[in-house]
Protein backbone atom coordinates (compact mmCIF):
# COMPACT_ATOMS: atom_id res chain seq x y z
CA UNK A 1 0.00 0.00 0.00
CA UNK A 2 1.35 3.47 -0.73
CA UNK A 3 2.03 6.34 2.12
CA UNK A 4 -0.37 8.44 0.17
CA UNK A 5 -3.33 5.02 -0.03
CA UNK A 6 -2.52 4.83 3.92
CA UNK A 7 -2.65 8.24 4.43
CA UNK A 8 -6.48 8.38 2.79
CA UNK A 9 -7.47 5.43 4.62
CA UNK A 10 -6.53 7.10 7.64
CA UNK A 11 -8.51 10.19 7.44
CA UNK A 12 -11.58 7.82 6.24
CA UNK A 13 -11.28 6.22 9.30
CA UNK A 14 -10.53 9.31 11.37
CA UNK A 15 -14.19 10.53 10.16
CA UNK A 16 -15.65 6.54 10.57
CA UNK A 17 -14.43 6.63 14.38
CA UNK A 18 -16.13 10.59 14.68
CA UNK A 19 -19.75 8.91 13.01
CA UNK A 20 -19.72 6.45 15.89
CA UNK A 21 -19.05 9.19 18.29
CA UNK A 22 -22.30 11.00 17.18
CA UNK A 23 -21.50 13.05 14.28
CA UNK A 24 -24.37 11.56 11.71
CA UNK A 25 -24.05 13.36 9.09
CA UNK A 26 -20.59 11.90 8.07
CA UNK A 27 -22.30 8.71 7.35
CA UNK A 28 -22.92 10.05 3.46
CA UNK A 29 -18.71 10.75 3.25
CA UNK A 30 -17.59 7.90 4.92
CA UNK A 31 -20.25 5.48 3.07
CA UNK A 32 -20.53 4.52 -0.37
CA UNK A 33 -23.95 3.98 -1.81
CA UNK A 34 -23.01 0.09 -2.42
CA UNK A 35 -22.23 0.31 1.14
CA UNK A 36 -23.37 -3.13 2.90
CA UNK A 37 -23.06 -4.82 6.83
CA UNK A 38 -22.25 -8.32 7.24
CA UNK A 39 -22.63 -8.79 11.23
CA UNK A 40 -25.52 -9.98 13.47
CA UNK A 41 -27.21 -6.98 15.87
CA UNK A 42 -27.61 -6.77 19.26
CA UNK A 43 -31.74 -7.62 18.68
CA UNK A 44 -30.49 -11.07 17.49
CA UNK A 45 -31.27 -9.63 13.49
CA UNK A 46 -28.84 -10.17 10.94
CA UNK A 47 -27.84 -6.83 8.77
CA UNK A 48 -28.77 -7.56 5.22
CA UNK A 49 -31.22 -4.66 5.53
CA UNK A 50 -28.44 -2.49 6.18
CA UNK A 51 -27.55 -0.46 2.97
CA UNK A 52 -25.76 2.80 1.75
CA UNK A 53 -25.27 5.94 4.15
CA UNK A 54 -28.80 6.22 5.29
CA UNK A 55 -28.31 2.42 6.45
CA UNK A 56 -25.33 3.60 8.50
CA UNK A 57 -27.03 6.54 10.20
CA UNK A 58 -29.66 4.59 10.74
CA UNK A 59 -27.78 1.79 12.35
CA UNK A 60 -25.46 4.29 14.07
CA UNK A 61 -28.50 6.26 15.31
CA UNK A 62 -30.00 3.14 16.62
CA UNK A 63 -26.95 2.00 18.55
CA UNK A 64 -26.12 5.09 20.16
CA UNK A 65 -30.18 5.37 21.02
CA UNK A 66 -30.24 4.24 25.09
CA UNK A 67 -26.86 5.46 25.27
CA UNK A 68 -26.48 9.16 23.97
CA UNK A 69 -23.15 9.55 25.25
CA UNK A 70 -21.79 6.70 23.86
CA UNK A 71 -18.08 7.16 22.95
CA UNK A 72 -16.13 4.53 21.11
CA UNK A 73 -11.79 4.80 21.17
CA UNK A 74 -9.32 3.13 19.71
CA UNK A 75 -7.92 -0.06 21.62
CA UNK A 76 -5.68 -1.36 19.04
CA UNK A 77 -4.77 1.03 16.20
CA UNK A 78 -5.99 0.59 12.51
CA UNK A 79 -4.25 -1.90 10.26
CA UNK A 80 -4.22 -1.48 6.93
CA UNK A 81 -3.95 -3.73 4.26
CA UNK A 82 -4.74 -2.75 1.05
CA UNK A 83 -7.71 -2.12 0.58
CA UNK A 84 -8.81 -3.49 4.12
CA UNK A 85 -8.74 -1.85 7.36
CA UNK A 86 -9.07 -3.25 10.67
CA UNK A 87 -9.34 -1.75 14.38
CA UNK A 88 -9.70 -2.78 17.76
CA UNK A 89 -12.74 -0.82 19.66
CA UNK A 90 -14.00 0.04 23.16
CA UNK A 91 -17.19 1.79 23.68
CA UNK A 92 -18.06 3.47 27.14
CA UNK A 93 -21.80 5.09 27.35
CA UNK A 94 -24.03 5.66 29.99
CA UNK A 95 -27.60 4.18 29.36
CA UNK A 96 -30.49 5.65 29.67
CA UNK A 97 -33.13 2.84 29.57
CA UNK A 98 -35.37 1.28 27.37
CA UNK A 99 -33.85 -1.74 26.03
CA UNK A 100 -36.07 -4.14 25.82
CA UNK A 101 -36.25 -7.20 28.92
CA UNK A 102 -32.91 -4.86 30.45
CA UNK A 103 -33.28 -4.68 34.35
CA UNK A 104 -30.41 -2.66 34.70
CA UNK A 105 -31.88 0.98 36.28
CA UNK A 106 -31.24 4.19 33.79
CA UNK A 107 -27.44 5.97 34.62
CA UNK A 108 -25.61 2.49 34.48
CA UNK A 109 -22.08 2.74 32.89
CA UNK A 110 -21.95 0.11 30.06
CA UNK A 111 -19.01 -0.84 27.91
CA UNK A 112 -17.97 -2.89 25.55
CA UNK A 113 -15.73 -3.72 22.80
CA UNK A 114 -15.26 -5.23 19.34
CA UNK A 115 -13.67 -5.11 15.97
CA UNK A 116 -14.47 -3.65 12.79
CA UNK A 117 -13.26 -4.74 9.57
CA UNK A 118 -13.79 -2.39 6.46
CA UNK A 119 -13.31 -2.49 2.81
CA UNK A 120 -12.61 0.68 0.81
CA UNK A 121 -13.07 1.52 -2.92
CA UNK A 122 -12.87 4.77 -4.84
CA UNK A 123 -12.56 6.69 -1.42
CA UNK A 124 -15.76 5.10 0.52
CA UNK A 125 -16.20 2.11 2.92
CA UNK A 126 -18.39 -0.15 0.67
CA UNK A 127 -18.27 -2.64 3.52
CA UNK A 128 -18.59 -3.54 7.01
CA UNK A 129 -17.51 -6.66 8.93
CA UNK A 130 -18.55 -5.99 12.89
CA UNK A 131 -17.64 -8.27 15.76
CA UNK A 132 -18.68 -6.99 19.23
CA UNK A 133 -18.79 -7.99 22.42
CA UNK A 134 -23.05 -7.80 23.02
CA UNK A 135 -23.20 -10.67 25.60
CA UNK A 136 -21.09 -8.68 27.75
CA UNK A 137 -23.07 -5.55 27.18
CA UNK A 138 -26.43 -7.53 27.43
CA UNK A 139 -24.74 -8.56 30.88
CA UNK A 140 -24.27 -5.19 32.10
CA UNK A 141 -27.70 -4.00 31.15
CA UNK A 142 -29.11 -7.25 33.26
CA UNK A 143 -31.29 -8.48 30.40
CA UNK A 144 -33.43 -11.35 31.20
Amino acid sequence: MTTDRTAESKTLFEAWLRLWNGELALASEVASDEFRVHSHLIDGSDSSDIRGAEGLREMVRAGRSQTPDLTFAVEVPPLYDGDHLSVRWTATGTYDGGFPGAEAPAGTVVAFTGTDTLRIQDGRFVEYWLNADGLHMLQQLQVA
